[in-house]
């Protein structure tokens, strides 16, 4: 660690959050202290490496990658060099009679979905027409970050030349989408049910029946928003962002974890590694528990830590099988996901359905050859914590066991092919990655008007912010590294730099990439 303990700002956590806040300070010249406990950034969303092959932390598909979008315009800036891969099929997605691959074109979805038998073809458009002009509106929020908060005077121009695009939301607000599949007749159309229940899942955090309405006719795009594969894994983005604050003058700082933090004489004082950092502004990428756990902060001290700590406990973990595969046993030599569902009738979770991310042929991620496969399954951290320690650990036996029965039913090309195998759970979870009982992905997007009153910047105290997926946007690695980007915008305030897609490299910029 340098000498230098005196920072502008000391931002906590390089997941996407810290790192897109970290990366803005930067840009617009503060001086940035970015500490991760980790040897390697990107939080949940990285890549590790463990018994000589390198694996995708979370089963995940990245969005935001396409021209002109993000995280593709910060991989333009730092890492011109990173191969992007596009899959098409993005997903296939998987249930007992039922094989719907999810294309990159919305509309070949969509005349899939209606060629299907008993297909009612006319609601079935009625109600995508519907779905596609709130997922626009919202998705248009997401591509031209001037329109979300906060603004300035010409992003806050433009939302109002958009309000009428958006008034259809008003409706959907505070409802489930299954009140707008109710609506449009077609609740008992199975296939919808299964992608609907399948996508929700994955990115609300939420079944169709209980998702709000307009967050899940925005993820029912995701796919289609520059969904995409980070050649290598995701994590040689994350390299390629922390190596960008380091080029823009920011110091990173791996295998650094914070052991508390104090308000000392109108700055805060950072404990991290046996030395102080000192700065006026803190920015944590924390669970909100973990950032009060941080403060030796007592229940009810902080309010808005502990309101925000409850709605993250009502959420998920996660339990992983990790594989290594005979390179033969997949018939796609790109990278590619594949979605079970064993059984629709059933929640989404605890091995029922799986989302599986599978490497690339040509990404040498294992020294035998092998090919990696994240597997991962929605654990319910209440459920799991209602049982005794030794019951924990059998129901954690039991989902890992429903994950082997599921992949062996739907995809059984991967269970064949395993060459080994390695298991994770929600204290995996919070092993390796600090987060207070594991819990992973945010929080669930279920229906209600609450969701609406926090998209402005709020200090959780004099110059203390949170950024990640606790707090707005939340919840997917473009969404993250956009509030943090937007938090620092914010903070910045009078030293504004331009924005990433028009600010000039630096010419002796020459990000690493660490393997």
């Amino acid at each position: 660690m340098s000498d230098e303990t005196d920072f502008d700002a000391v931002v906590i956590g390089a997941g996407f959050g810290g790192l897109g806040a970290a990366l803005r300070l930067a840009e617009g010249g503060a001086k940035v202290a970015l500490c991760e406990a980790l040897a390697y950034p990107g939080g949940c969303a990285s890549t590790f490496t463990r018994r000589g092959a390198r694996y995708e932390t979370g089963a995940t598909l990245f969005s935001g990658l396409g021209e002109g979008q993000f995280l593709r315009q910060l991989r333009d800036r730092y890492a011109p060099e990173l191969r992007l891969d596009f899959p098409d099929p993005v997903v296939e997605l998987r249930a007992p009679g039922l094989t719907l691959p999810i294309p990159k074109d919305r509309d070949v979805l969509i005349n899939a979905l209606c060629a299907l038998p008993g297909a009612p073809q006319a609601r079935l458009r009625a109600f995508f027409a519907e779905q596609g002009r709130v997922a626009a509106g919202l998705w248009g929020l997401f591509n031209d970050p001037a329109l979300l908060p906060p603004w300035d005077l010409g992003g806050f121009a433009r939302l109002v030349g958009r309000a009428p695009g958006l008034v259809e939301l008003v409706r959907l607000m505070g409802r489930p989408l299954s009140a707008a599949v109710r609506r449009h007749g077609l609740e008992g159309f199975l296939p919808l049910r299964i992608y609907l229940d399948a996508v929700c899942q994955i990115t609300v955090q939420a079944a169709s029946d209980e998702a709000e309405a307009p967050f899940a006719m925005a993820a029912m795009d995701y796919y289609f928003q520059g969904a995409g594969h980070v050649h290598g894994g995701i994590g040689q983005l994350a390299w390629a962002l922390a190596r960008g604050v380091e080029a823009q003058g920011g110091h990173f700082y791996s295998a650094c974890r914070v052991k508390s933090i104090r308000r000392e004489a109108g700055r805060w004082a950072v404990e991290a590694r046996g030395e102080t950092l000192r700065a006026p502004l803190v920015i944590t990428n924390l669970l909100p528990q973990d950032l009060s756990a941080l403060m030796g902060a007592t229940s009810g001290a902080i309010p808005r830590l502990d309101r925000l700590g409850e709605d993250v406990a009502g959420g998920w973990s996660a339990a992983m099988l990790y594989l290594r595969i005979d390179p033969q046993a997949c018939p796609r030599p790109e990278a590619h996901h594949v979605e079970l569902v064993m059984d629709p009738s059933r929640p989404f979770t605890h091995g029922n359905h799986l989302f599986c991310s599978v490497s690339a042929a040509d990404e040498e991620r294992a020294d035998d050859g092998a090919r990696t496969v994240t597997i991962s399954t929605h654990v319910s951290i209440p459920e799991l914590l209602a049982l005794p320690a030794e019951g924990q650990g059998e129901r954690m036996r039991q989902i890992h066991e429903s994950m082997r029965q599921t992949l062996a039913a739907l995809a059984p090309e991967l269970h064949a092919g395993r060459r080994a195998e390695m298991t994770a759970s929600p204290r995996t979870w919070q092993r390796f990655t600090r987060r207070s009982q594991g819990l992973v992905g945010g929080v669930p997007r279920r229906a209600g008007l609450h969701h609406y009153t926090a998209f402005w910047p709020s200090a959780v105290a004099p110059g203390l912010y949170l950024v990640g997926d606790s707090v707005f946007p939340g919840q997917s690695a473009l969404a993250t590294a956009l509030g943090g980007h937007k938090l620092g915008a914010y903070l910045l305030r009078g030293r504004p730099a331009p924005s990433v897609s028009l600010s000039p490299r630096p010419a002796d910029v020459s990000p690493r990439h660490d393997p």
